[in-house]
């Protein structure tokens, strides 16, 4: 009974130390983050652009806007239009090559680092707050997280 518990005991041990050795995932909610801008002044009933600037956590990839597999999770950018507040259409920037080291020659389509959506709106005289939310789902070399989805928030001003 001791030698069998003692047996037990060495293989959680080593266990514990594959495991302790792993990085931990980040959370989801940390895997990726609206920079700015917070608040923009743009000229009132001319269509503008607003650049939203995004930072995804080193070590992690999201799938970009046009993934190379129907299975994969787009990176999408749902937004609420209040009233004198148009938003026609937000460009995402075209994704980039990744490969597994294990399956080099199957290509996904991410985005790493910082990456900037196009927002083109047109907004009657006044403040508005644009408010919208950027779902994704962060992966590492490894794993992939659940899908998450991030506030946006940007208040503007159209003279």
């Amino acid at each position: 009974m001791f030698r069998c518990a003692m047996l037990i005991f060495a293989g959680l041990a080593a266990w514990l130390q594959v495991i302790k050795d792993q990085p931990l995932p980040l959370p989801a909610d940390n895997a990726v983050q609206f920079l700015y801008p917070a608040q923009v002044t743009i000229p009132a009933k001319r269509p503008t652009q607003i650049d939203l600037h995004f930072r995804v956590a080193n070590g992690l990839h999201i799938n970009s806007h046009a993934p190379t597999e129907k299975s994969l999770i787009p990176a999408r950018l749902a937004v609420v239009e209040p009233p004198g507040l148009q938003v026609s259409a937000v460009d995402f920037p075209p994704g980039t090559d990744y490969a597994f080291q294990f399956a080099p020659k199957v290509k996904l389509s991410v985005y790493t680092g910082e990456f900037v959506l196009h927002a083109h709106v047109t907004a009657q005289p006044g403040k508005h707050v644009l408010e919208g939310g950027l779902r994704y789902q962060a992966c590492d070399s490894n794993s992939c997280m659940p899908p998450h989805t991030i506030p946006v928030t940007v208040t503007i001003t159209a003279q």
